[in-house]
């Protein structure tokens, strides 16, 4: 299978630089698949699980949302932080979640109530992800 450049950056590290066969994501508007020789496309991407084909295989990883940038040879993905699930502290994710739900739980500002709901989103989907492996 012909593969592409895959880059995953983060604020604060080189997350991922391979050549991958395939690579799945979900955007806003829902899940994409990327190959070799994909359309250039830029998109907002979603909090959620990206799928990376490599030799045959899949391997997941979590991401914050952010934003794919795909040519014909490479795909960049920006985002606010990426981990596999072996780099998951469920503890912590599932504090996280406590956190976030009692925040939402006491109503207050519509901005810290969408901002409750994103720390929410983050949390069950690293929770998730730490579980699926």
């Amino acid at each position: 299978m012909a593969t592409f450049n895959l880059q995953i950056v983060t604020p604060d590290k080189l997350f991922y630089n391979e050549d991958v066969d395939m690579l799945v994501v979900r955007t806003t508007e829902g899940d994409v698949g990327i190959l070799k020789g994909h359309i250039d496309y830029v998109a907002s991407l979603d909090i959620g699980i990206i799928k990376i084909k490599k030799d045959g295989v899949f391997k997941e990883a979590t991401i914050a949302g952010g934003f794919i940038q795909v040519d014909k040879e490479k795909t960049t993905i920006l985002t606010e932080a990426a981990e596999w699930p072996i780099e998951i502290d469920v503890e912590r994710a599932k504090k996280a979640k406590e956190l976030a739900e009692s925040i939402i739980n006491r109503k207050l500002s519509e901005r810290e109530m969408d901002m409750a709901e994103v720390r929410l989103k983050k949390a069950l989907n690293r929770i998730r992800t730490a579980q699926k492996d």
